[in-house]
């Protein structure tokens, strides 16, 4: 069995969790309030953000100059296909730039990139893409599962076709391999670490949903940095 097949297997209880999420069924079927999915694009801005760091460590981690190259290609690419969507969202929602500029992330976000960053800066370049993959790959399958849906809301089929696009698949599909590829050559505690840093993700990929379905803040107030 792949090692992507098997992490895979073993963080089915979360994903599946996530498809039945409301969250997720509620873009499906157009009655997700829009309050929430305006929540969660403020939120899933601010990790994108972070993500696209993440994957630009994973460039500089890289052993050859192709896979930096290709690390610091999906980094763009974050900032130009989904921010860029983000940015199409928030325009038709109301969400201004100085909105996301003083933007609080949700406590959720917050833990996931932080999670992220420890371990863009203390892990290897398998590691980096196994905590990065359950967002690649979890979207992929949802967007495939969305597809046919047909929510009255247009901004949620806009974000249905943005995930289960043949573009969208074609990054994941890339990620997979190169991780697989990583697992065969990496030591058994560096696969257990690759293993574990999928897993938290994917849990926190089931956490966002709820984040922004519940609209989630912090208990107090968080004191602005001057």
């Amino acid at each position: 069995m792949k090692f992507s097949d098997m992490i895979r297997a073993k963080a089915d209880a979360s994903w599946q969790a996530s498809f039945d999420h409301p969250f997720v069924t509620g873009i499906a079927d157009g009655t997700l309030p829009l309050e929430s999915f305006k929540y969660y694009i403020l939120n899933d801005s601010y990790y994108l953000s972070v993500f696209a760091k993440v994957q630009a460590l994973g460039a500089a981690k890289a052993a050859d100059l192709y896979t930096s190259s290709r690390m610091a290609a999906h980094a763009q690419g974050t900032y130009e296909a989904e921010l860029s969507l983000h940015e199409n969202f928030s325009k038709r929602l109301g969400i201004s730039p100085e909105d996301h500029a003083t933007f609080e992330p949700s406590p959720t976000a917050y833990a996931y990139t932080t999670h992220l960053l420890a371990v863009g800066h203390t892990g290897t370049l398998g590691e980096i893409i196994a905590a990065l993959l359950p967002c690649y790959w979890l979207y992929a399958e949802i967007g495939h599962r969305l597809q046919g849906s047909k929510p009255a809301q247009e901004i949620y089929q806009e974000w249905i076709s943005a995930y289960g696009g043949d573009w969208f698949d074609t990054l994941v599909r890339e990620q997979i391999d190169r991780l697989d590829r990583l697992a065969e050559q990496a030591s058994p505690e560096e696969r257990l670490r690759m293993e574990r840093h999928f897993l938290i993700s994917s849990q926190y990929e089931l956490s966002f949903w709820g984040m922004a379905y519940a609209l989630e803040k912090w208990q107090a107030p968080v004191m602005e940095v001057q």
